[in-house]
């Protein structure tokens, strides 16, 4: 390790150097700082006792609360500055992208994947215990038909349809994606949303990892802290079912999947016209479709007034 008195070396050194541009995990590391050593195993406790009765966002039967939008025909132009054409939005039937059918014996809400858009509910909510289960079809579809299957539960979802790439409503994104299922994204360059991270260079950028203890970052759509991967991989094999459990308090959340603690995120805000940042405390739920067909029921939400605790177990 070079000490104070190697700088003046270190400086010659660099202004001989030609300059080299920083690369994705310099940038990690420096947010970051080095790799953690060890994974960590995260445990749930102090579960909050809900405070009301459960509600069903699905009724079995119908998309009855649900509001269907899609984004482009071309899905690939979805990320353009310019993509030259308007989103579909509601312009066209959507039954063939999002309907109630039978899976396992049991109905399901279903979603193709084809063409990129979501389901949003209606019901404004805050404070809430949110279950469901998903689990992935068989297809899936380009520009995404060889990349990990996509989706996302959406949280606090505000603004009007389609603010995001055409696409999306601004929100907090539960991810849900294979290998990376509980995730924490901004969806949108409004969001905001702190937590705490370790720099994990096996992952794609931007190579950030949840860690109970770790660095603080915001977590800003557009910059190299833009996502942050969960903190382990808890889904079950493909077509296998998964529960997710969102617990939502003002502007906390903490992702669960399949009963593992995955990723907390707190100061979950917007940022207003005069910059100001504004706690975003309460929103709808979409659930997208994002080039892999995907299968969700038993979905419920309950009131609750405090978080439960993630906890480093013993190794």
């Amino acid at each position: 390790m070079l000490m104070w008195f190697d700088r003046t070396l270190v400086a010659l050194l660099v202004l001989s150097a030609p300059a080299t541009a920083q690369t994705s995990k310099d940038a990690a590391r420096a947010i970051a700082g080095e790799p953690a050593r060890s994974a960590q195993r995260l445990t749930l406790t102090d579960i909050p006792v809900p405070t009301g009765k459960p509600t069903a966002l699905f009724d079995g039967r119908s998309l009855k609360g649900w509001t269907p939008w899609l984004g482009y025909a071309d899905p690939s132009i979805t990320y353009r500055s310019d993509p030259g054409a308007p989103p579909i939005g509601t312009s066209r039937d959507t039954s063939g992208d999002f309907a109630v059918r039978s899976v396992d014996g049991a109905p399901a809400i279903w979603v193709k994947g084809e063409t990129w858009g979501s389901l949003v509910n209606a019901a404004d909510l805050g404070d809430y215990h949110l279950r469901l289960q998903f689990k992935w079809g068989a297809k899936t579809w380009a520009p995404r038909a060889t990349l990990p299957r996509n989706n996302g539960l959406l949280y606090h979802t505000h603004g009007t349809a389609g603010d995001v790439f055409g696409t999306w409503r601004p929100s907090v994104e539960f991810e849900i994606m294979t290998g990376s299922t509980g995730m924490i994204v901004a969806v949108g360059g409004k969001v905001r949303g702190r937590t705490s991270v370790t720099f994990d260079p096996s992952l794609v950028e931007p190579h950030l990892r949840y860690r109970a203890g770790g660095r603080e970052i915001d977590i800003v759509n557009a910059t190299p802290t833009w996502n942050v991967e969960a903190a382990t991989d808890a889904e079950r094999p493909v077509g296998a079912w998964n529960t997710l459990d969102l617990y939502v308090v003002g502007d906390r959340a903490v992702h669960v999947v399949n009963g593992v603690p995955v990723a907390e995120v707190h100061d979950l805000a917007t940022i207003a016209t005069d910059g100001a940042r504004r706690p975003l405390t309460h929103g709808q739920i979409q659930l997208q479709s994002e080039g892999a067909e995907t299968w969700f029921r038993a979905i419920t939400v309950e009131p609750i007034t405090s978080l439960p605790k993630i906890v480093v177990a013993a190794p």
